[in-house]
């Protein structure tokens, strides 16, 4: 991430019900706890999902930690997406290359993999938890988690 600071971030996975909404969830409540005003959202690269809520079994998991889902609906990504949003962060590799198929050129420098904000973990992308059990979904808590605490210090640390 360069020097400017980031005050809106995007989420991306690919049907925006599983990995991005969880980003999304979490984000949010770790930026408002620590009294960052920021624009939060997550989008998919396909819009099969749109205007459906997060999946349940995402939803049941994030709440376990104390997660809120509350008004987030599955969207696509639009190209007005790449101008609003300051940092464009996508859960796994072929989402990174929709994106960047999708974006213009000018807007590249704002796509990146989320987890490269990782501090714990090793993995470069969230593994989709939507066709798994629940185990899958926690494990993408534990994920998402380690990567906002890692995108928060980011900010934090370029804060005005």
């Amino acid at each position: 991430m360069n020097n400017s600071i980031k005050k809106s971030i995007l989420f991306v996975c690919m049907g925006n019900i599983c990995r991005s909404p969880t980003a999304e969830a979490v984000f949010r409540h770790k930026a408002q706890a620590q009294g960052l005003n920021l624009l939060i959202d997550s989008a998919g690269t396909l819009g099969a999902h749109a205007r459906e809520k997060p999946d349940h079994r995402a939803q049941k998991a994030g709440l376990a930690r104390g997660y809120s889902f509350a008004g987030i609906k599955a969207r696509k990504v639009t190209e007005k997406d790449f101008e609003k949003f300051d940092l464009i962060l996508a859960m796994d590799q072929d989402n990174l290359a929709h994106l960047k198929q999708m974006a213009p050129q000018q807007y590249h420098h704002k796509l990146q993999l989320f987890l490269d904000y990782a501090q714990n973990y090793k993995e470069q992308e969230v593994p989709d938890p939507y066709y798994g059990g629940a185990g899958g979904f926690h494990y993408v808590l534990d994920l998402v988690e380690d990567a906002c605490d890692g995108l928060l210090a980011k900010l934090v640390c370029n804060k005005p």
